[in-house]
């Protein structure tokens, strides 16, 4: 198998996912679920990713979709496509399975996945006040916080764009 199509065969729907995981499950593995935009991807997301997938044995990152990102942080964003933005979180080596979700939350997503641990970034220091917890509860999941990287944020990022192009 080519490079690109071991890369591609880690994006998955919700429904494949939902069987692949429930065999790992029997297998006895743990399972990790993270998520978010990662539109562009810096320092701050490497160390949160690797951090992440050392919790368990299988990774999955669910990544909101083009139009889930529009509504949750403005019609300029995502400047990378879903696609892309997939196909770029797959090629990661410690990163299992990555799947697309169309919801503002993770919410039935994390009802498929079952997941051991749902990590978040040291931003969600609320998480109980999330409806992803919910989630997470009714499925017996816990909630593992990673500190972030401090000087690392994507919205930074896009601030320094903009200011460079403003000059």
């Amino acid at each position: 198998m080519k490079s690109i199509d071991t890369i591609r065969s880690k994006i998955v729907s919700r429904e494949t996912l939902g069987s692949i995981l429930e065999k790992k499950r029997k297998e006895g593995e743990k399972i990790i679920f993270t998520n978010g935009c990662f539109d562009i991807l810096h320092r701050g997301h490497i160390e949160y990713l690797a951090s992440a997938c050392d919790l368990g044995d299988i990774f999955v990152v669910g990544l909101n979709s083009d139009e889930s990102v529009h509504r949750l942080k403005g019609e300029s964003r995502p400047a990378v496509d879903e696609r892309s933005r997939a196909l770029t979180m797959a090629s990661f080596e410690i990163v299992d399975y990555v799947v697309l979700f169309d919801e503002d939350t993770p919410s039935d997503l994390i009802r498929v996945i079952r997941p051991d641990y749902w990590v978040k970034g040291g931003d969600y220091q609320n998480f109980e006040e999330l409806p992803e917890y919910r989630a997470l509860m009714e499925t017996g999941g816990k909630v593992k916080i990673i500190p972030l990287v401090e000087g690392y944020s994507t919205t930074d990022i896009y601030k320094k764009i903009q200011d460079q192009a403003n000059k």
